[in-house]
């Protein structure tokens, strides 16, 4: 394709999410353009010496990175780029083992009615978001515990627009604005559905568990109101969201014990500070292993429901992924995606009964026999 036809192409093409980049592109190029914003920029040198930038853009439903080489005519422009610019970006999108790659790459600065849109959302991962928000809060509300009932709502009420708009990781699963929300609604059912068949769990304190072992991370992975490029928190950075989560409860916890509702939770059993103990330990222990972070190991059933559910939920986020973004490399089986240990196979469908065969396929003599039968 010449680039003139190119540039025509692209002129009347409608922007696409990251993710859908990801997911249709492979060997074979497909002409693109995305709405982006600028997460970061930084400077990397070749094993020959030349610099290059690497240039990391975002939207509502994942990140990509490009490298924009120093003989490359939009080299300057990558260096003037300012911080959290949003661009339309437009190429020849092709996909590896290494990630996305554009050719005849090309940016341009988007509109304010643009960018608006942009800063919404698109509308299908909105649009999931509020649903899972919306079972969050749902099954938050079941909670037959008063103090982990006034805890979760203590929290939603006070912090839910910044856990909206949070991710669940830097990279890897659910690294995208409103991820969190995203894998924690996920866990809460998978956690409910677990309730019945282990009845030793303490459904309460294991949802409150959910909802709150990745607290700490509204300053480890949150979002601005603005834009869909991570914040580098100092907090995050120097302590890590599991300590975070821990002091974050133990404040609101604290809130908690200075309204008028709290003194009725002295004579409540078990006890409101065997309660407040074992929540913390959730927190503290949802890693499973210290190799992986955990300040301690998990030493109740929840604890070790919790670090597997958690762990189930991001190992499945990352097949998905890998599904839609890795090639395949002989009949079934795709090319490994980091951090998945393997190459993925392609999954078994699930079994279809056959149709009831009609009656005039029936044999004539079961057919007669059916009939005397019923006589």
């Amino acid at each position: 394709m010449t680039c003139r036809r190119r540039l025509a192409i692209l002129a009347c093409v409608s922007p696409i999410t990251i993710a859908a980049v990801k997911e249709q592109s492979g060997e074979i190029p497909i002409v693109a353009a995305i709405h982006a914003q600028l997460q970061s920029r930084a400077t990397r040198t070749t094993k020959g010496g030349k610099p290059y930038f690497e240039l990391v853009f975002a939207d509502a439903t994942g990140n990509l990175s490009l490298k924009i080489w120093s003989d490359s005519a939009l080299y300057s422009a990558a260096e003037n780029l300012a911080d959290n610019t949003v661009v339309r970006l437009e190429g020849e999108w092709t996909q590896n083992q290494y990630g996305v790659n554009p050719n005849h790459i090309a940016w341009f600065n988007l509109d304010e009615t643009a960018i608006a849109d942009f800063l919404a959302g698109d509308p299908e991962t909105r649009e999931k978001q509020d649903r899972d928000f919306a079972e969050i809060r749902r099954l938050c509300d079941s909670l037959e515990d008063p103090r982990l009932h006034g805890l979760c709502a203590h929290f939603l009420t006070q912090l839910g627009d910044r856990f909206r708009r949070t991710a669940a990781a830097k990279k890897n699963h659910h690294a995208r604005r409103g991820g969190l929300v995203e894998h924690v609604a996920q866990m809460m059912r998978s956690a409910e559905a677990l309730c019945p068949v282990y009845p030793e769990l303490n459904r309460d304190l294991l949802l409150a568990g959910v909802l709150f072992h990745d607290c700490g991370k509204l300053w480890e992975n949150s979002y601005p109101e603005d834009g869909f490029a991570q914040i580098h928190s100092i907090h995050g950075e120097m302590l890590g969201h599991i300590p975070l989560g821990i002091e974050l409860v133990n404040k609101l916890w604290n809130d908690l014990l200075d309204t008028e509702d709290s003194e009725e939770w002295k004579s409540l059993k078990p006890s409101t500070e065997m309660t407040r103990l074992h929540l913390l330990h959730l927190i503290g222990s949802h890693h499973g292993q210290f190799e992986f972070g955990s300040p301690v190991l998990p030493r109740t059933p929840e604890a070790f429901a919790l670090h597997h559910i958690d762990n189930l939920d991001a190992k499945m986020e990352m097949i998905r992924d890998a599904y839609s973004q890795s090639a395949e490399i002989a009949p079934g089986i795709y090319e490994r995606v980091f951090p998945l240990p393997t190459n993925l196979v392609r999954p078994l469908a699930s079994f279809t009964p056959p149709p009831p065969a009609p009656k005039s396929e029936i044999p004539t003599g079961e057919a007669q026999a059916n009939e005397d039968q019923a006589e």
